[in-house]
């Protein structure tokens, strides 16, 4: 039987390919407000996590594992032949584009990542996630509808977004979600290689996250040629401020592709 993959999309004509990746609960909807402007000057390719989205639900624990996702990244970088290309995480998908990057920097023109606590947190999830799973396999979507990522939650994003993020969590399958908490929140945690980094590096801050505020200072100290951008949003700042990603993401493509061109010639 053939190993399940991820799903994925591109968008775009011309330029650099960007990978995409969310976080915990989210989908390709994560990126809705960025698309169409990030594809004006990139290629944007949207993976969606096992058991979320369109992406399916394996029950074995293997496929959720860190170094599984990228390999997956690796398929779908080798199956549209791209050399090299950046890459963006978005809070658990970030830590995965972080592990990614110190995995196979050569891949990498250069990353940015966003509010990602799993990414750089020392805290252990273990316990706190083995209960969690018990809890689904009881409860089932009760837990996932009350659990505090929720985007209905979300105090900064616009409505007709929140909607359409809301709707995705309903594609989030209970199965994959308690295997993502198990076997992948528990064991992404980059904080103790930050400074091994080796890729240019955009951190992009929602300043209203107030629960990652330390843990960006440990970044800013600790990842070498780490940039920071601090905008009004939140956890999800992305979709917040929308315009103001895109246009950072802009920005520090166009730089990072020149450099990248001078490098090589």
């Amino acid at each position: 039987m053939q190993d399940p993959v991820v799903h994925h999309d591109i968008h775009g004509t011309h330029g650099p390919f960007l990978l995409l990746v969310h976080g915990l609960m989210s989908s390709r909807a994560q990126w809705t407000p960025n698309i169409k402007a990030l594809s004006t000057f990139c290629r944007p390719v949207v993976v969606e996590l096992f058991g979320h989205g369109r992406s399916p639900s394996p029950e074995d624990p293997q496929y959720y594992t860190p170094d599984h996702y990228i390999s997956q990244f690796e398929k779908v970088r080798d199956s549209l032949n791209i050399r090299q290309w950046f890459v963006c995480g978005q809070s658990l998908g970030a830590a995965l584009t972080l592990h990614y990057s110190l995995h196979h920097p050569g891949r990498f023109i250069a990353q940015i990542f966003t509010n990602s606590r799993s990414a750089l947190s020392d805290e252990s999830h273990d316990e706190t996630m083995v209960i969690l799973k018990q809890r689904l396999a009881r409860d089932g979507r009760k837990i996932i509808d009350t659990f505090p990522l929720h985007p209905s939650r979300s105090r900064h994003m616009p409505s007709e977004i929140k909607k359409e993020m809301v709707e995705a969590v309903d594609l989030v399958d209970v199965n994959g979600f308690a295997n993502t908490l198990l076997y992948t929140v528990t064991r992404c945690s980059v904080r103790s290689r930050l400074d091994k980094i080796q890729v240019p590096t955009l951190m992009i801050v929602g300043r209203y996250d107030t629960a990652f505020s330390r843990l960006r200072n440990i970044a800013e100290q600790r990842i070498p040629q780490l940039e920071t951008i601090v905008l009004d949003g939140g956890h999800a700042v992305n979709i917040d401020v929308a315009e103001d990603f895109n246009a950072a993401t802009e920005d520090f493509i166009t730089k990072h592709l020149k450099l990248h061109a001078y490098k090589t010639t």
